[in-house]
């Protein structure tokens, strides 16, 4: 790319007079992980008066990424170093941020109306939702009754908490393989459960589990009940062949099935496909909605990365941007 085109790019395309904070921003970013904060920074060089709410920053790459090493410009960094990054450079633009959680979203004529969990209402004339995605239940008796005594969705929170424990981790994906090769320097034992006859983890996660020499994988199965009295004592699963029910001595369950899109505030207003992803516009992130944008793991890109998330946010800030400018006419 030549200079030229980098001091192009650079230059905001929109000068807009900011609002109060009791008057219509002209967009608002819901969701602070990769694609919100992407967003954000591309709508405050477009000139856009913004608001960002989210109840924290980072969201899936905080909680699960516990080394990144495909990020440009980093060989090897942590989900946390990651994150903070984002968010120092956000902050260096003019936008505002709300620490909050929207609940509801309603287009009043051509503006949009935020509801949020502390009874906050925001308007704007454009709306980007980059809520990112809640973990996946197992749905098994239990699950509810140990959260927080042994059972977690996040392995970089609780980790630490089993040293010298053994543990089994239900998912055989690479987010489950990925926990397994962090709890290997900390637990004495782990468990993987794979519903499928084969584990989804690529090969180098499967080479560093194996080198690891702490962990059984266990294929081809269904968990059925996690047990315990104050704490977790044990998990039970079923071999889907033989239908035969088996019980593991654990004092940990670590839930690694995947991630389901927070997207329930916006019901009504977007399609969603299958999976409870929000359809969008594959050029622009918008959604059936005119001035509805999404990005990131809530819209149904095929594939959740977050280099490829960090990319859907600026488009659908850019396509905001248009979207904006076209409405003031």
């Amino acid at each position: 790319m030549s200079n030229l085109a980098s001091r192009r790019e650079l230059r905001p395309l929109l000068h807009l007079r900011p609002a109060s904070r009791d008057s219509v921003y002209d967009l608002i970013i819901i969701g602070g992980g990769p694609a919100g904060i992407t967003a954000g920074i591309y709508a405050a060089r477009q000139g856009l008066n913004t608001l960002l709410i989210t109840k924290s920053f980072g969201g899936y790459i905080t909680e699960k990424a516990v080394v990144i090493e495909n990020y440009p410009g980093f060989e090897e960094v942590s989900g946390m170093e990651l994150t903070q990054k984002f968010e120092k450079q956000l902050r260096k633009q003019k936008i505002e941020i709300e620490r909050d959680e929207a609940k509801e979203i309603k287009k009043i004529g051509r503006n949009f109306s935020v509801l949020t969990k502390s009874k906050q209402r925001f308007q704007s004339k454009a709306i980007i939702v980059a809520s990112g995605a809640d973990p996946r239940r197992l749905e098994v008796p239990g699950e509810k009754e140990f959260l927080g005594k042994g059972v977690s969705y996040c392995v970089t929170c609780d980790g630490p908490l089993f040293f010298d424990k053994t543990v089994a981790i239900v998912g055989g994906g690479n987010a489950g393989f990925e926990a397994a090769i962090f709890l290997s320097k900390i637990a004495k034992k782990i468990y993987i459960l794979e519903y499928n006859p084969q584990v989804g983890a690529d090969a180098e996660n499967q080479g560093l589990v194996k080198k690891s020499g702490k962990v059984e994988t266990i294929t081809n199965v269904s968990a059925q009940k996690i047990q315990g009295d104050q704490f977790v004592e044990s998990l039970s699963y079923q071999e889907r062949k033989t239908k035969k029910t088996i019980n593991l001595s654990v004092e940990g369950v670590f839930v690694e099935i995947g991630y389901q899109p927070a997207t329930s505030f916006v019901r009504g207003l977007v399609d969603f496909n299958k999976r409870d992803e929000i359809v969008v516009d594959s050029r622009t992130c918008m959604t059936k909605t005119a001035g509805l944008f999404a990005a990131g793991d809530v819209d149904d890109v095929l594939y959740n990365q977050i280099v490829i998330a960090a990319g859907e946010g600026a488009k659908a800030a850019i396509s905001a941007a248009a979207y904006i400018q076209k409405l003031n006419g």
